[in-house]
């Protein structure tokens, strides 16, 4: 975030400082990030608590599943765009939901809903928030499972600070819910430090403002993706394992991207409405778990697998 100048600054030399300013975002957004190491309480009708649900036997439980969440942009900002060509060979290579659509505005409601079925009441990005209630976390450490978010940004493994930096935790929803354990809240260098084969079952990556296209543009963020993401998403190809790409909201009617790709995904593009309640219930079908507050009653993902 840029700071703002004193006022007296900002009168002997207006000019000066605009164009340090445009420089210092043009710096900010130019890159993608610095390269990563080589590796090989409820609300809108959801309900709060568990529901067992019927199994979706179709649905193959990955060895490992990613959840990359970038931010703000629509359906149209991103497919067949020229700035965007890591995301459009990644959604030539898997499975595209044309009819992918975020719940809600502003950000914050939409993480909720993708992490565990409710918005909990909240409605903004305010920050501090504790909640309580089933998430994907605990459904998975229940299940002997395990479960890990991987921030950009965040200043120290567990931390809870609102923001520091390009790091938000209004995009972080694990750390809203003291039953999450808090080193599962990890800094992004740690992704896949072991290997991608030392991943949690499930893992949350959550860009910082920059390069989740909150702050900076697509080919920002498509830069950032293509650094960091695509060697996970190639070992998944071949190691059984799935990453899902989607975005916490777009403009006017919040059409956006979601893209599934992974050994058992047939490429293609589908058609399925798909929104967050969805996402979620297709992880919890897949790993056997409870089903969390609005994902009880939404559809999974099941006619993409091989």
């Amino acid at each position: 975030m840029l700071s703002v100048r004193p006022l007296t600054v900002l009168r002997t030399a207006p000019a000066a400082l605009a164009l340090a300013a445009l420089a210092a975002v043009a710096a900010a957004c130019a890159s993608g990030g610095p390269p990563g190491p080589s590796r090989s309480s409820p609300a809108r009708g959801a309900t709060a608590g568990r529901s067992p649900g019927a199994r979706a036997g179709r649905i193959p439980a990955p060895a490992h599943t990613v959840v990359v969440v970038m931010e703000n942009h629509s359906y149209s900002d991103i497919i067949g765009s020229g700035e965007a060509p890591y995301i459009n060979r990644l959604a030539r290579q898997g499975a595209l939901f044309t009819q992918s659509y975020a719940i809600t505005h502003p950000s914050q409601p939409n993480y909720l809903d993708l992490f565990s079925g409710s918005d909990h009441g909240i409605t903004d990005d305010s920050c501090p928030n504790t909640l309580s209630g089933p998430n994907l976390a605990t459904g998975l450490i229940a299940a002997h499972r395990t479960f890990a978010g991987y921030s950009e940004g965040l200043p120290v493994t567990g931390s809870v600070l609102c923001g520091a930096g390009e790091y938000a935790r209004k995009h972080v929803p694990w750390a809203n819910f003291p039953s999450v354990p808090r080193p599962v809240s990890r800094q992004f260098p740690a992704f896949g430090a072991g290997g991608y084969a030392s991943l949690p079952t499930v893992s949350f990556v959550i860009p910082d403002l920059r390069h989740d296209m909150h702050d900076c543009g697509v080919a920002t963020g498509d830069a950032w993706l293509r650094t960091h993401i695509s060697g996970y998403a190639r070992w998944a190809m071949t190691h059984a394992s799935l990453l899902i790409l989607t975005w916490d909201e777009g403009s006017g009617d919040n059409h956006i991207v979601t893209i599934f790709a992974g050994q058992h995904v047939k490429p293609g593009r589908y058609a399925q409405p798909l929104t967050h309640f969805g996402v979620l219930r297709t992880i919890e079908d897949a790993y056997r778990l409870p089903h969390d507050g609005a994902a009880a009653t939404a559809a999974p993902v099941t006619g993409v697998w091989k």
